[in-house]
Order: structure tokens, then sequence, then C-alpha cells
């Protein structure tokens, strides 16, 4: 195990407001807009086909255990390429800014509606709010 503390970076006066989209994933105040790369659009072709061969298998079978796995592979590389883009914007938002204002969405209310749920899913703007929470933790900010 590793014991790591992380020093706060130097105070700077820059602040930043952030609207979450789906079309882009953040809009800045500063009128920058970060794209939404749509992890999950891009290998849903791949996803459902995995998934049909997964559901053609016996149960109990060592080819369903096989094409189980394939399926959590390409879920699991979704996963990690969002995750892998919302730190890195994350950690350059609070490097570069002492104030992160983010709007706040119920997020859980939001993916009810069916037309924008698997989109709003793949922006990840949970994910997005509670990596901002921490790294600002982590950085005095």
């Amino acid at each position: 195990l590793v014991e790591d503390t992380i020093t706060p970076a130097p105070a700077s006066s820059a602040a930043v407001g952030l609207d979450a989209g789906v079309t882009s994933l953040v809009t800045l105040s500063t009128g920058e807009k970060i794209a939404n790369p749509r992890h999950e659009r891009r290998d849903r072709k791949r996803l459902a086909k995995a998934q049909r061969e997964l559901s053609r298998k016996v149960k109990g079978s060592a080819n369903r255990e096989k094409a189980r796995r394939k399926v959590a592979r390409v879920h699991a590389r979704i996963a990690d390429r969002r995750r892998d883009f919302l730190h890195k914007l994350t950690t350059r938002l609070v490097r570069e800014n002492q104030t992160v204002v983010i709007e706040d969405l119920t997020v859980r209310n939001l993916l009810k509606n069916g037309k924008l749920a698997r989109a709003i899913s793949d922006a990840a703007w949970t994910d997005l709010r509670m990596m901002l929470e921490y790294k600002c933790a982590w950085y005095g900010r």
C-alpha cells in the first residue's frame, strides 16, 4: 500500500461555470464547448453483436461463458474510455480554475425521459460531477 498526499495547487483567480449538455458534453462560461465523445455510440454495433451471440448460447455451457466475457470486455472498453476522458477533462478544469461552478441537475429524473436516457447515460454527467467534487477538494478549489 502507498500513502500519497496530494498537495493543493497554487491559487489562481480564474473561475469557470459548466453547463452540461448532450451534443457538447460541457459548455464553459468562457464560450468553449467540449464535445461529447459518445463512447457507447461508437461501440454500439460491436456490443449488439456480442449480446446476440451470447443470447444464442446454451445456458451453463463453456461457449456461453466465453460469449459473456466478450460482452463484458466491450462494456469495460466503453467504461474505461469514458472514465479516461472524464479524468483528463476534470483534471484540466480543476488545475486551470480556482472556482468551478456546475449546474445542479437531477440526472435520475432526466433518465426517465425515454428519448434522452441513452444519450444522458453515455455523457456520464454524474461521474463528471463526482470527479470535479473530489478533485476540487484535493487541490483546494
